[in-house]
C-alpha cells in the first residue's frame, strides 16, 4: 500500500553514489531450483560438490570487508535460519532507501524468495545507518496480482536525472515501474533484452549500471526498436557511454555498483565494485576508461555466490541513500 505522501520530497535526491550499503548474511545459501527457471546466470552444483554455504560466507565477507576499507558504510544484518532462504544475499530485490526518506519494498516474483522480506533486516539497516524513514512504499501486495517488481534488480536508476531504467521480464512487470516512477518522480524507460539464446535477460541490472561519470550497457542485447532510444537516454546524461559484450555480460560486468566514500587527500571519492571474474572479462581498454572515471576499483572475487545464486556483487548490495 501507499504512502499518500510518498514521493513528497523526491526531487531533492540529487547524488548518485551512495555511501552507505545494507548486506544480509546468508544461513542457507545455495542453488534455487525455483529461481533458476527464469535465471540463465545460475548453474547447479554438480551432485558431489561441497556445500556452498562455507564458501559464500568467505565471500560475503571479503566483500563486507573490502568495502569497509574503502571507508563505505556496512550494515551487515542476519539472515534467520527458518525458513532457509538461499537468496537472502540479495536484499536488493526486495527493499531499497532512497535520499527522499522513502523505503520501498517489492514483490518478489518467486515464493522461495518471498520470506527474505523481513523487518528485522530493515530496522538493523535504519538503526545502524541512521535511515531517516518518512514514508513507506509497499509494492509487495502485487504479488497477490501475479505482478513483480525485484527492486534494484529490476531498475537500474540514474538518480541524478531522475531515470528509471527496465528491462521486461517475469521479475519486471511495466506496470509496476510506471507506478513506482510516479510515486517517486523518475521518468520510465523501459526495453525488452535478451541473452545469446533469446532468452531475456531476468534482471536489468546484468545488462546496465549507471555510474556519476560513466555508463555500461550491453547494446547489442538490447531490442533492436528500443536499442536507439536507451542509448539516446544515456548519452543525454553526459556520462561516457561503454558498450558491453554478450561475454563481458556473462561474466556479470553488467553487475557493478558505483558507491560513494570520502578520502583524506581525495576528498569525496568514488569506489567502483565489481566481481574478480567481471575485472578479469575486461579488456585492457575498457578497463582504463572505467578507472578513469572514478577514483578506486574495488574487485572481488564471488565465484560461488555467482554461480550458484546467479548474481554478483551489485545484487548483494542494498544503496542506502540518507539525503
Amino acid at each position: 500500500m501507499t504512502s499518500p505522501k510518498a514521493s513528497e520530497g523526491a526531487p531533492r535526491a540529487a547524488q548518485q553514489c551512495a555511501d552507505a550499503v545494507l548486506m544480509v548474511r546468508p544461513a542457507a545459501f545455495g542453488f534455487n531450483p525455483d529461481t533458476a527457471a527464469s535465471n540463465a546466470f545460475q548453474k547447479a552444483p554438480a551432485t558431489n560438490a561441497p556445500d556452498p554455504q562455507a564458501a559464500a560466507l568467505a565471500e560475503f565477507a571479503q566483500l563486507a570487508a573490502g568495502l569497509s576499507a574503502e571507508g563505505i558504510e556496512v550494515c551487515i544484518a542476519e539472515d534467520s535460519h527458518t525458513p532457509a532462504k538461499p537468496d537472502a544475499v540479495f536484499p536488493n530485490n526486495w527493499v531499497s532507501f532512497h535520499a527522499c526518506g522513502t523505503l520501498v519494498t517489492y514483490p518478489l516474483a518467486n515464493l522461495s524468495r518471498r520470506p527474505e522480506r523481513r523487518e528485522a533486516v530493515i530496522e538493523a539497516a535504519v538503526r545502524t545507518l541512521n535511515f531517516q524513514v518518512k514514508h513507506l512504499l509497499d509494492l509487495s501486495w502485487y504479488e497477490g496480482e501475479g505482478k513483480h517488481l525485484e527492486g534494484t534488480g529490476s531498475l537500474v536508476l540514474d538518480h541524478v536525472n531522475r531515470i528509471a531504467y527496465a528491462c521486461r521480464s517475469v521479475r519486471t512487470h511495466p506496470q509496476l515501474v510506471q507506478e513506482w516512477c510516479r510515486e517517486l518522480k523518475f521518468e520510465p524507460v523501459l526495453f525488452d533484452a535478451s541473452d545469446a539464446s533469446g532468452a531475456p535477460f531476468y534482471h536489468t541490472n546484468v545488462c546496465l549500471w549507471i555510474g556519476q561519470q560513466v555508463a555500461m550497457v550491453a547494446a547489442e542485447a538490447i531490442a533492436a526498436p528500443d536499442r536507439e532510444r536507451v542509448l539516446q537516454h544515456l548519452a543525454a546524461s553526459g556520462r561516457e557511454v561503454i558498450l558491453m559484450s554478450r561475454a563481458e555480460v556473462a561474466a556479470f560486468a553488467g553487475n557493478m555498483l558505483e558507491l560513494g566514500t570520502w578520502d583524506e587527500a581525495l576528498g569525496d571519492a568514488r569506489v567502483l565494485v565489481m566481481s574478480a571474474s567481471a575485472r578479469a572479462a575486461l579488456s585492457p581498454r575498457v578497463l582504463a576508461q572505467l578507472s578513469a572515471c572514478t577514483d578506486t576499483v574495488l574487485a572481488v572475487p564471488v565465484p560461488t555466490i555467482e554461480a550458484c545464486g546467479g548474481g554478483s556483487v551489485r545484487c548483494m548490495l542494498a544503496e542506502v541513500f540518507r539525503g
